[in-house]
């Protein structure tokens, strides 16, 4: 934590833009504010609605080309929106000429009293950091949830004590600028995405390691062993390494037997946690979360909590959850499937064969990690979105009959007609969803809409 003092006289008189007034930014400028900024609020829509933060005063630039005056204005400090990447033209001249470059995270990151424990990864950093913060709940810890989940927590600050758990979700692009890592930090597996906006494989890789890459030797990492990348970070880490792995039996981390069961092993000493088979949401993916999760509390938390909480556990909105059944059909929203390998673990959560449901924004990524899953769980696949063309391409020959449909709403209508008492129909779309929604949240929401108006 940095002296609060040192803090304030860094922005005391100095301008500072704000790109982007979003949720995450909305606290960020009434701190600033009162610590004697004069804020400018970039943001590409003309028109703000009313309730963001009219009781303030503020500068405002908006509309078409307003990157374009961060070049002209001779700002001091820049933060910027997670969604907008640091590295385009307008930003870097900016930060070429001057300024200093940073975001909501990264000044909370600096200003936080209690210990942050971090997750990040492809697949699965929701359910593992929601996991983590339930068991430092049931553990006594007054705990704190945030990042790309619950509320900012720049507005929490006042409430956070030393003794406290801060346990946060962090993206590729709220990490990509980090240069602070928190003190147990957790890589969840790392697989093609976000190559829309990423320069590289390469560069979304990098991001993802600078949530330990500045850790002291008193930092914890917790890696999953059965993932290429994310094995070999351990050697560059700088403290303690824990290794989660349903496939080996790691010298320290959490594992996974041949019957199921899972331990907790470190320094020589192995702890019997609970079987893989009372863990209540379905999927091995939701097994290695567990897993992650456990290695991030340590054995004492994790052997004293951990099973009531696997037992109990209905997972996370839009993350394979049944959501209804009508006429003897289940439907599952998987709406958070937005890369190939997170429907491919949802797939394989599956017994029986499912009608699926594909599509939406293209990410760039290639869709052949698909071909041979739904060749063996699919009895039926319906498209739509932006990519349903590229994904018709990739699976086309499979063996599974392919149907392509105007819009979302069709999709799921043509799915649902096509189902039989018995079966499972399924969305999880391998896709982003800003084709046709806000986020994948919407599309989820969208989907329980449509089967329940069934």
């Amino acid at each position: 934590m940095t002296d609060i003092n040192e803090i304030i006289a860094k922005h005391k008189g100095k301008k500072v833009a704000v790109l982007g007034l979003g949720v995450s930014n909305m606290p960020l400028v009434r701190l600033l504010k009162t610590w004697g900024a004069e804020i400018t609020i970039l943001d590409r829509r003309s028109e703000l609605p009313d309730e963001f933060l009219s009781d303030v005063t503020l500068k405002f630039s908006c509309g078409d080309g307003y990157l374009d005056r961060l070049a002209d204005t001779g700002y001091d400090i820049i933060y910027r929106t997670p969604g907008l990447y640091p590295y385009i033209p307008q930003i870097s001249a900016a930060v070429k000429n001057g300024a200093v470059l940073s975001s909501e995270m990264e000044l909370f990151f600096e200003l936080c009293p209690a210990p942050i424990t971090a997750v990040t990864g492809s697949d699965g950093k929701t359910t593992t950091t929601t996991l983590i913060a339930k068991l430092y709940e049931a553990a006594g810890y007054k705990t704190f949830l945030g990042g790309n989940i619950g509320t900012p927590l720049l507005s929490s600050l006042g409430e956070i004590k030393p003794t406290d758990k801060v346990v946060l979700e962090l993206s590729s692009f709220q990490l990509i600028t980090m240069v602070r890592s928190p003190e147990t930090a957790v890589i969840t597996n790392l697989s093609p995405n976000h190559l829309d906006v990423h320069r590289s494989y390469e560069e979304y890789g990098n991001a993802k390691k600078n949530i330990f890459k500045y850790q002291s030797a008193y930092g914890t990492v917790v890696l999953n062993a059965d993932n290429a990348f994310t094995a070999g970070c351990a050697s560059e880490a700088n403290g303690r390494v824990l290794m989660f792995s349903r496939r080996t039996k790691p010298e320290n981390g959490v594992y996974k037997d041949e019957k199921g069961d899972i331990y907790f092993r470190e320094n020589g000493k192995e702890t019997f946690l609970f079987n893989g088979s009372e863990i209540l949401i379905k999927g091995e993916h939701n097994a290695e979360n567990f897993m992650a999760a456990m290695a991030a509390v340590g054995c004492d938390i994790a052997s004293k909590y951990g099973r009531e909480l696997a037992r109990t556990f209905g997972g996370v909105e839009h993350r394979n959850r049944l959501i209804a059944t009508k006429n003897g059909v289940r439907f599952y929203d998987d709406s958070i499937g937005t890369s190939p390998t997170r429907t491919v673990a949802t797939l394989s959560a599956f017994d029986e064969q499912v009608i699926l449901i594909l599509g939406g924004y293209d990410k760039k990524v290639s869709f052949e990690p698909l071909r041979a899953p739904v060749s063996e769980k699919a009895k039926a696949v319906f498209l739509c979105g932006n990519t349903a063309g590229r994904i018709f391409a990739a699976l086309d020959g499979c063996g599974v009959p392919l149907t392509r449909c105007g819009s979302f709403d069709e999709a799921v209508k043509a799915a649902a007609a096509a189902a039989k008492d018995g079966d499972a129909v399924v969305l999880s779309p391998a896709c982003a969803s800003f084709d046709e929604f806000k986020n994948f949240a919407e599309r989820g929401k969208r989907f329980a809409q449509l089967v329940d108006e069934l």
